[in-house]
């Protein structure tokens, strides 16, 4: 057995004692083995602690075939491995004497081998690939959302439970006290917090966690969008990772910032260059604005978040990059040596994290792989620019709707390259779907418009 083998085998057998210990000092008696679905949405089973050890060894099995874009029922048992390293007791079970449990898992074949349909494998084979060039991989998002009131039913509705602004405190921000007990949650399961404020609109918030490497980035993505409903539900109040919720006011965003190291090094930095780039950033940079419409279907997945994706609300539609400019596609946060990453702006917190995290990653590396050449930064306000001076610049839009997102997504060579092709054939059946439904609806705006007038 190699070294690190043994290494490997010694750490987890450290967690699982720590763990062990964990469940008994909290009285633990239920564990939710978790997993998310192709859309990101996520699902559990629950088991009692006395299986632990199976647990542990993968023993336990559900039906895939009830899972949307799982697997057919002739083929439909799958089973759950759990990450050791996402063990969290659950800090709104805690009781006296009781509290519950998860893991994340990955989704296995009854053989063993990792099923090609599970998102978290997806992203594997992403982190693999960069690591076969020397690049660990190292992601912070930025998730926003909204708290919205509920009904007397308990249903949402689009009344926003504050009406505070960008930064602003109590009394008009309304929601600081949910964010506080969401804080207090995340931080108990093991999450470092940066900051916590109201976002731009009424109603809409931000609470942001330290990055980490792409797997569990993706995992404290998924977490997070659990634990902020779970915690706003408490207070009667909805909230949503939908990218435009509301007309007139700005949407939701999910800020993709992403950095490559080699050998412990940030390999994007070079303080050499006139931004303190190196070649590898600029051409991580290329590979993005090059494949970013074939991606735009996983980073931006709804027929919803192409509403968000417009003028006038702060969401970047067009295809640039700008050491500074927070109206291209593309930016270079300010800090540099360690902190030097490369922010993509358009991604929105519907995404399934695993999967947006893959494609990007993917995009960039392809850039690196094939040493494309990024073009000059755009560092004039792109928002206020005539459509003749884009055009004169040769900035591109992205795809302007869920429709055209999909046939780039087709068209394109990442989305299949990436997603493998189970996941990708389903993700496309899914949002061809989804498409066909919205575009032969008919909606109250049509009623609105045409209804009395022909």
């Amino acid at each position: 057995m190699s070294k690190v083998l043994v290494s490997q085998v010694n750490n987890d057998t450290a967690v699982l004692e720590q763990i062990k210990e964990t469940i008994q000092q909290k009285h633990v008696e239920l564990l939710h083995l978790q997993f998310v679905d192709i859309e990101g949405i996520l699902k559990h089973v629950t088991v009692t602690v006395e299986q632990l050890d199976d647990v542990v060894n993968g023993k336990i099995m559900f039906d895939g075939s009830s899972i949307k874009g799982f697997s057919p029922i002739n083929k439909s048992d799958l089973y759950l491995l759990p990450d050791l390293n996402t063990f969290a007791v659950l800090p709104w079970t805690v009781e006296e004497g009781y509290s519950e449990a998860r893991f994340l898992c990955s989704v296995m074949n009854p053989d063993a081998t990792r099923f090609e349909g599970d998102p978290r494998n997806v992203l594997k084979k992403t982190v693999e690939r960069a690591a076969q060039q020397g690049y660990t991989i190292s992601v912070g998002p930025e998730l926003e959302f909204f708290l919205f009131k509920t009904d007397e039913h308990g249903n949402p509705t689009t009344q926003t439970q504050d009406n505070g602004g960008y930064f602003e405190p109590s009394p008009k921000d309304l929601g600081e006290r949910v964010r506080l007990e969401i804080y207090r949650a995340l931080k108990a399961m093991g999450f470092k917090i940066e900051a916590s404020h109201h976002e731009v609109a009424e109603g809409q918030h931000e609470i942001n966690f330290k990055y980490a490497d792409a797997l569990g980035s993706a995992d404290n993505a998924t977490t997070y969008k659990w634990v902020v409903k779970t915690i706003a539900s408490k207070y009667g109040l909805h909230a949503t990772f939908m990218p435009k919720p509301v007309f007139g006011i700005n949407g939701s965003g999910m800020h993709v910032n992403m950095s490559l190291f080699k050998d412990g090094e940030n390999a994007f930095f070079d303080p050499s260059d006139e931004n303190q780039l190196s070649e590898t950033a600029y051409q991580f940079i290329a590979g993005l604005l090059k494949n970013v419409k074939s991606f735009a279907a996983v980073t931006n997945p709804l027929v919803n978040s192409y509403k968000r994706l417009v003028p006038g609300y702060e969401a970047p539609c067009y295809i640039a990059w700008s050491a500074s400019n927070r109206s291209a596609l593309i930016r270079i946060p300010a800090k540099r040596g360690v902190a030097t990453r490369v922010e993509l702006r358009c991604p929105d917190p519907a995404a399934n994290p695993y999967l947006a995290f893959a494609v990007i990653a993917a995009a960039g590396l392809d850039g690196i792989e094939k040493a494309l050449k990024a073009p000059a930064p755009i560092d004039e306000d792109i928002f206020h620019m005539t459509e003749e001076r884009r055009e004169e610049l040769g900035i591109e839009n992205l795809p302007a709707s869920l429709g055209d997102a999909v046939s780039e997504f087709v068209n394109g060579t990442i989305g299949r390259q990436t997603l493998g092709n189970h996941v990708f054939d389903e993700y496309v059946a899914m949002k061809n779907e989804e498409w066909n439904s919205y575009r032969t609806a008919v909606h109250t705006w049509e009623l609105e418009q045409y209804q009395g007038k022909f």
